[in-house]
């Protein structure tokens, strides 16, 4: 029988506890995940899934989780790397990427700036091209609060495929994580990731 593999992410920062356990579970099978915030179970958990694994969550007191990993047999795990389609330059390949970082859009008048990103949502929900991913963070993660007045508009685009991803850091810096209207709490593993390997990036 293997041993499991203990990752103590007790009081760690995101994404650190996310990291630790994709190298962790890279090189064991078995893997126990130890954290203490419902943020860092949530994206231990999307990571254990992305990874192909078997996983097991037991709660233990003053909410600390334990997270168990086991990579099935034959599991591949995702990519880091998307594989570029014969012809295309990995950039070429990537997904088309908005990213959000403020509740408005450009700078100068802040009612002109509401006024804007409030249209272009409206925009983008409107035409046939659409994003493949939506990553919010910073100010940007009001826009997805239950009393956004965007959220109509966001909640066409998930409709339509596209994949939405909420900085939980920054849902906690403002405190407004139980206000989160539209997508799934994320973390900067996650969203650095993703820009990253973004074949286009757009940053309104």
């Amino acid at each position: 029988m293997s041993e499991i593999k203990i990752v103590n992410a007790l009081g760690l920062a995101c994404p650190q506890p996310v990291v630790l356990a994709k190298q962790a579970i890279e090189t064991n099978e078995k893997v126990k995940v130890i954290v203490d915030n419902e943020t860092a179970l949530e994206n231990v958990k999307r990571l254990g899934t992305k990874l192909g694994c078997d996983i097991k969550v037991e709660k233990k007191k003053d909410n600390i989780y334990e997270i168990n990993l086991k990579r099935k047999t034959g599991a591949t795990g995702a990519k880091d790397e998307l594989v570029p389609s014969c012809g295309a330059t990995p950039a070429q390949s990537g997904p088309f990427v908005i990213v959000i970082s403020a509740d408005m859009m450009g700078r100068g008048n802040d009612e002109l700036g509401y006024v804007l990103i409030r249209a272009f949502f409206h925009t983008i929900a409107l035409q046939a091209e659409k994003p493949d991913i939506m990553i919010f963070y910073n100010t940007g993660v009001k826009l997805a609060l239950k009393e956004s007045e965007v959220l109509d508009d966001l909640k066409e685009l998930v409709s339509a495929g596209v994949e939405m991803l909420v900085c939980g850091t920054c849902l906690n810096y403002f405190e407004v994580k139980e206000k989160l209207g539209v997508g799934v709490v994320s973390n900067m593993y996650d969203i650095a990731g993703i820009m990253s390997r973004a074949g286009r990036l757009l940053a309104p």
